[in-house]
């Protein structure tokens, strides 16, 4: 029989041979650090998460720098994606879908953005897209992903610009916003957070002398289920991967995680999130992203639990106008299959 005392070093070896083995596997899984990690985004809630895991140093394990940077247009985005300057970037769903099908080399981290558009008018009285018949709608950005939403919804009503409503295009959402707010157009339609910059601005001295009251009109998640016949939300924009970081599978799960993370303490902590956005994107203004916090539909999704209602959205453009996706939906290796 084994002394008590060499069955005990036999045990101490073993937990530390277990020990060392656990230790060896976590390194092995963990990702490894990189000199520079670029987030970017736009001025639009989907961003707020990625100005927090800058800015609180959530990454910083990850990369001796950590960066956010916001696009300012569809211009800026293409070529941030088309160029390799970021790793992680937020853009419109339909242009991760057709930049994927056009050779550049991304994957889908999730979906966080599920319900960020609305129409903005000053007639109170205007509650679906049908009641802007005869009117002019000021929109940012030809052939975005607000332009895209109101054209496929205005037809699936039987409703043709020109014939029955007018577009006027603006250089940019908040262009769009300065429109309603001096008085220049009387319905826009609008991503958050400008929609509340516009509903703020109208409400306070001195602009709140010179422009009626603007109003909360058509909420297009909402208009989108009940056109579609599908719960009220829309798969509107992504976080994309680009280039060598989308093969990096503990990277790619950290950053979903912090992800999901930095969004809770966004939704949890409004005010203190909207005073560190507008920090960094100086034409927001505190109050009015964490008013847009309140009434966004944001919820961070992964790629596989996704697919369907992308699917469905990308379907839609299809048969509509296929170049807006690339020409065909993506295959399994967008969404990390």
């Amino acid at each position: 029989m084994r002394p008590a005392s060499s069955i005990r070093r036999a045990c101490l070896r073993g937990a530390a041979g277990a020990a060392l083995l656990a230790a060896a596997r976590l390194a092995s899984a963990a990702p490894a650090k990189r000199a520079r990690l670029v987030l970017a985004g736009p001025s639009a809630a989907i961003s707020n998460p990625l100005v927090r895991m800058a800015e609180a140093g959530m990454l910083a394990d990850l990369a001796d720098e950590v960066k956010f940077v916001a696009w300012k247009d569809p211009d800026q985005l293409r070529l941030l994606a088309l160029e390799g300057q970021a790793d992680l970037l937020a853009m419109p769903s339909n242009v991760a879908a057709n930049l994927y099908n056009r050779g550049v080399d991304l994957r889908l981290l999730g979906v966080p953005s599920w319900g960020v558009l609305w129409m903005v008018s000053r007639d109170a009285a205007l509650k679906t897209l049908a009641d802007f018949k005869g009117k002019e709608i000021v929109m940012p950005f030809r052939g975005d992903m607000p332009d895209i939403v109101l054209r496929l919804l205005a037809e699936k009503q039987g409703l043709q610009q020109g014939r029955d409503y007018s577009l006027r295009y603006a250089a940019s959402p908040l262009d769009a916003m300065q429109l309603l707010v001096m008085r220049r157009a009387d319905h826009a339609l609008l991503a958050e957070p400008a929609v509340s910059m516009a509903l703020r601005k109208t409400r306070s001295f001195p602009l709140g002398m010179v422009a009626p009251e603007l109003h909360r009109s058509v909420d297009m998640q909402r208009e989108w289920g009940r056109v579609m016949q599908r719960a009220p939300r829309m798969p509107q924009a992504v976080l994309t991967l680009l280039g060598p970081v989308a093969a990096d599978a503990a990277l790619v799960e950290r950053l979903q995680r912090d992800y999901a993370a930095a969004l809770r303490w966004c939704q949890g902590a409004p005010a203190e999130c909207g005073r560190l956005v507008a920090s960094r994107i100086a034409q927001l203004a505190p109050e009015a992203v964490a008013d847009a916090i309140a009434v966004d539909n944001a919820r961070f999704v992964a790629p596989a639990e996704a697919r369907g209602e992308l699917e469905f959205f990308y379907g839609q453009l299809l048969a509509r106008q296929p170049g807006l996706v690339g020409g065909r939906l993506p295959d399994a290796r967008f969404y990390g299959g």
